[in-house]
């Protein structure tokens, strides 16, 4: 009984590290492609309430993303989390401004501006 139980929590911690095994990275093409997908959605509003969405659908693209384009997306994940605060502080804003502008540049330069 000892031999089965340990086989099977050895079978059991295998299965759990193979579940949580990091996704495989995106190329730029897959990323743009997602990103399109989530910003061209009805859901994507330039509202709070759209803003949240979009960044909550940015997260998982981001961390699967390729390499030139995850920063980029994190900035303007940082971005929208701010403006779709209930008070967002507007001199933040303004700072994170000129990175958006330039992780939108980046996402542009990579994507093609028809992306």
């Amino acid at each position: 009984m000892k031999k089965t139980l340990t086989v099977l929590i050895a079978a059991g911690a295998l299965l759990g590290a193979a579940g949580c095994s990091a996704a495989p990275q995106l190329s730029n093409e897959e990323t743009c492609a997602r990103v399109k997908t989530v910003v061209s959605a009805q859901s994507a509003t330039s509202d709070k309430a759209g803003m949240t969405r979009v960044a909550n659908q940015l997260r998982p693209i981001k961390a699967a993303a390729s390499d030139d384009l995850r920063a980029p997306l994190q900035t303007i994940i940082e971005y929208f989390d701010e403006s779709a605060k209930p008070s967002p502080d507007t001199a933040k804003l303004e700072d994170m401004k000129a990175d958006y502008t330039a992780a939108g540049q980046k996402y542009g330069q990579v994507c093609g501006s028809g992306q």
